[in-house]
């Protein structure tokens, strides 16, 4: 059981370090309080924690500092094991919230500049990150000899 709960730990860390440096941070901070203070204190001194230890990795990775980056998730690690063995029964409440949050975690933030340079733009222009699986079916641009034709 022990190999179990390590292994539920180091995926729980991952995945935490994973979300602090996402978009979907805010949602995951609650969540994680909430499980390492389920049936005792307030989640707000964890929050503060987990908030403290996402602003020191964010300045790591923007740094490059790979070690520091590595010390915040085994610290994280630590917290989750100790929780697990203070209280076997959590492994489900971890596997479940892992479940929810990991694919959370695999969208990273970062910045999305969009730029429209040029004259007129003849169809969608779409300004964001990660589109996929779009159609448009638009009217080819009307030919400078001939007027447009309105229905």
């Amino acid at each position: 059981m022990e190999a179990e709960l390590m292994t539920l730990a180091a995926s729980g860390a991952t995945t935490l370090v994973g979300l602090m440096v996402s978009e979907s941070w805010t949602q995951a901070r609650t969540r994680l309080a909430a499980f390492f203070t389920r049936g005792g204190s307030e989640p707000t001194g964890t929050e503060q924690e987990l908030d403290a230890a996402r602003r020191e990795l964010t300045t790591a990775q923007a740094e490059g500092n790979d070690v520091v980056a590595a010390d915040i998730e085994a610290e994280w690690r630590t917290r989750l094991r100790r929780a697990l063995e203070a209280d076997p029964a959590a492994a489900a409440d971890l596997r479940a919230l892992l479940d929810e949050l990991t694919p959370l975690a695999a969208t990273p933030a970062a910045p999305v500049t969009n730029t429209i340079t040029g004259g007129t733009q003849h169809g969608p222009v779409l300004q964001g990150r990660d589109f996929s699986d779009l159609t448009f079916h638009t009217q080819p641009p009307p030919s400078p000899e001939t007027p447009p034709v309105h229905p």
